[in-house]
């Protein structure tokens, strides 16, 4: 049982502090990278916040709240779980400098309320801190520009490249109702060249073989099976006395047709792609090859899904032949080799496909993961332009002209509030000064730079990553922007985190009834108790 200032207060602010610290290092483009080995004992290397912290597992209650609000941010945007982090993890390091100037818990409210004053006005102001729009979500050029800051911050040096690929694949799926799906965006990833032999396919790619001799097929009809492509066998067991060997013969042989029948119906629907979700009989695909009939076997019944509505066909549960609504259709299904990789291919000439690839080489899995994910980011970018076009400038633009107008609206506010709401301001310096550090610049300097430039009203303006001293300049002519609602959410969860954390005063722990209990993957739990 922990209670009081010191045992639960102080304690949760300093688990949440070091998280925060060992995110805050990975944030921006030239966040460093972290090595983070799980307990599979996969090895990760990446400054993605959301992947190094779904990979650690985080234990205090309190730490796992900062946790849940970046998981949050992730299901919400898809990009900004590190700006959460950094952002809840300096307002509890500022409460925690107020309640060491003589606050009580009680007195605690205070700041609660004045950090919830201060996140209403923070989202008020906001909208008014919009400095453009996305005008064309089908323009290729437009979209990848918009991308650049979120690829950027996983593949600095890449970010034209790779924001190029990320918006041919959105675009030549964006349906006309707008509603964009992010899972109709896959992603292959080969071993071998380099990032820049990475490529968009409108289609799907899998890494298998055909199983048949075909190994190309134009203006492909294709039947798609979730059984395995195998004679009928019967649901009832029976038995079967053969007297002699010809009736073994008419038996085997009376087997064959069957088959031959069953495949023939199939060729003569139209169909000329099989895809199957399970084995193949070797009868089965001797027909295959006698009726020219491509063999594609996977076997995820998720690929086997996104395969139908890749190409508009219907699984079918046994083998009948398929009827023209259930068959699917693509302009072409072949066998390439990429590196020395077979990937069988459904491609769609017309861009009106329902998914698209994109093809990732690169020279190492590790480098392939942290490619997708930029890749994922970039995707979930263009998902929140769909929702809302709005975007605000970058590079701690938004978060010093916060900064600047909260601490003008902290001035205004009578009682102890107005503390709580200047240090709320004091925290949007964090983000610059997060950017400016991992730059290996003067963060002082910066953030000094960038009051005085937005005093005269340049609202633009923020940190120059690419310039060797401290140096700023206009985002928006630079085209690094962010998106309003990433900000948005951001802001929310991140308050929305500390002001939980700082309202707990008491940490109760229940023991488990019945004495200890052997702690979880300890396998010599017995002998220590015998011992």
């Amino acid at each position: 049982h922990y209670s009081g200032l010191e045992e639960a207060v102080y304690r949760n602010i300093q688990a949440c502090k070091e998280l925060a610290q060992t995110t805050r290092t990975a944030y921006g483009p030239n966040g460093m990278n972290k090595m983070v080995i799980n307990h599979l004992e996969k090895l990760f290397v990446t400054n993605d916040a959301a992947t190094i912290l779904r990979e650690l597992e985080v234990q205090h209650p309190a730490a796992k709240m900062l946790v849940m609000a970046s998981h949050m941010q992730e299901q919400e945007v898809g990009d900004g779980t590190n700006f959460v982090l950094v952002f809840a993890g300096v307002l509890l390091e500022l409460a925690e400098d107020l309640l060491r100037m003589g606050l009580s818990v009680s007195e605690a409210s205070f700041v609660i309320e004045g950090y919830e004053k201060a996140c209403k006005k923070a989202l008020e102001i906001l909208p008014d801190l919009v400095c453009c729009s996305a005008k064309n979500l089908r323009d290729v050029e437009e979209v990848a520009s918009l991308l650049h800051t979120s690829v950027m911050s996983k593949q600095y040096g890449n970010e034209r490249f790779l924001a190029k690929l990320i918006a041919q694949a959105c675009v030549s799926i964006l349906p006309d109702s707008g509603h964009f799906n992010v899972d109709n965006i896959r992603v292959c990833k080969i071993v071998g060249a380099g990032i820049s032999a990475s490529s968009v396919l409108h289609g799907m790619v899998f890494k298998k073989e055909t199983e048949g001799d075909v190994t190309s097929v134009k203006d492909a009809k294709i039947a798609v099976y979730s059984c395995p492509f195998d004679g009928m066998i019967t649901e009832t067991k029976g038995t079967v006395l053969i007297k002699n060997a010809e009736e073994l013969m008419n038996f085997s042989k009376g087997e064959e047709n069957l088959m031959d029948l069953q495949v023939k119906a199939i060729a003569d629907s139209g169909a000329n792609v099989v895809v199957t979700g399970g084995k193949v009989a070797d009868m089965a695909l001797h027909y295959a090859n006698k009726y020219n009939l491509m063999l594609v076997r996977l076997n995820s019944k998720w690929d086997l899904r996104r395969l139908c509505k890749t190409v508009g066909a219907t699984a079918l549960p046994r083998l009948t032949p398929p009827t023209l609504d259930e068959m699917g259709h693509c302009s072409s299904v072949y066998l390439s080799e990429v590196g020395d990789t077979q990937v069988v291919v459904f491609k769609h000439e017309k861009e009106d496909g329902a998914i698209s690839t994109i093809l990732i080489r690169g020279s190492t899995d590790n480098l392939m993961d942290d490619i997708e994910r930029a890749v994922d980011d970039g995707v979930n970018t263009f998902k929140v332009l769909t929702r809302d076009k709005r975007l605000v400038p970058g590079g701690g633009a938004t978060e010093i002209e916060l900064a600047k107008q909260i601490t003008s609206y902290g001035e205004t506010c009578p009682g102890l509030d107005q503390y709580a709401i200047k240090k709320f301001a004091e925290a949007f310096e964090s983000i610059p000064r997060a950017l400016a550090e991992n730059s290996g610049v003067k963060a002082n300097e910066v953030i000094s730079k960038l009051y005085a430039v937005h005093q005269e009203g340049k609202k633009n303006v923020g940190f120059d990553i690419e310039a060797e001293a401290a140096a700023v300049k206009d985002m928006l002519e630079a085209g690094v922007l962010d998106t309003y609602l990433g900000k948005f959410w951001g802001i929310k969860l991140a308050t929305n985190a500390a002001v939980t954390v700082l309202r707990v005063d008491q940490i109760i722990m229940a023991k488990p009834a019945g004495g200890p209990k052997p702690p979880s993957g300890k396998k010599d739990w017995d002998e220590d108790q015998n011992d």
